[in-house]
Formats: C-alpha cells, structure tokens, sequence
C-alpha cells in the first residue's frame, strides 16, 4: 500500500508540473502575441539590455520543460518498478467507498419494517 501511494506521488507531481508548464506556454504565447499589436503601448520590449516580459516568461516555460519532461520520466520509472516489483500494473490509490454504519443500517431496518 505504501509504496502504491509513493508511486502515486511521483505521478501526481509529474501531472501538475505538467498542468503548470501547459498554462506558463499558453502565458508566453499570449504575452508575445500581444507584443505583436503595433496598437499597444504597455507590453512593448524593455530598454535595451534587459529582457522583455514576454521574453521573461518565454524563458521561463523553457526551464519547466526540463523540469515536467524529468518529473514525467522519474513517475515513469516508478510505474515501472512497481510493474517489476509487485507483479501488478500500478492503479491510482482509491479509498474504499464508506459503508453505510451500524446507525444507518438500524435505521433502514427499522424504515423497513414499515413497509411491510
């Protein structure tokens, strides 16, 4: 059970790291598109010798790439372990629908018996 859950860690972590690396792209594409409007005043470059905003972000999608494409690949290796180790492909940790207690099944009982 333990080691289904660590698994599930990495995969977890490698899915949001992914999640945040598809928004930061959508970002810098949204920010460099808007450089392109000749009509704007405030997304224009930086003063000359420092980076632009959209540049900024830009660079900082290309850093999460490494960052989600190494997270991706360490959730991979984990899967695959708990293939090798286990014997089982690995499934997403769900906790056992709760059962209706003792409370609730008196309860229906006693409903029931108005049924008849």
């Amino acid at each position: 059970m333990h080691f289904q859950r660590i698994v599930g860690t990495y995969v977890a972590s490698a899915q949001g790291a992914g999640n945040f690396y598809s928004d930061k792209v959508s970002e810098a594409r949204a920010i460099t598109s808007k450089l392109a409007n000749d009509d704007r005043d405030e997304d224009r470059d930086g003063p000359v010798g420092f980076e632009s905003r959209a540049e900024k972000a830009r660079k900082f999608a290309a850093d999460l790439t490494m960052q989600a494409y190494a997270l991706l690949a360490a959730a991979e290796g984990a899967i695959n372990a708990y293939i090798e180790i286990t014997g089982e492909d690995w499934k997403p940790y769900v906790p056992a629908s709760e059962q209706p207690s003792v409370a609730r099944k008196s309860a229906a009982a006693e409903l029931g018996a108005f049924d008849n």
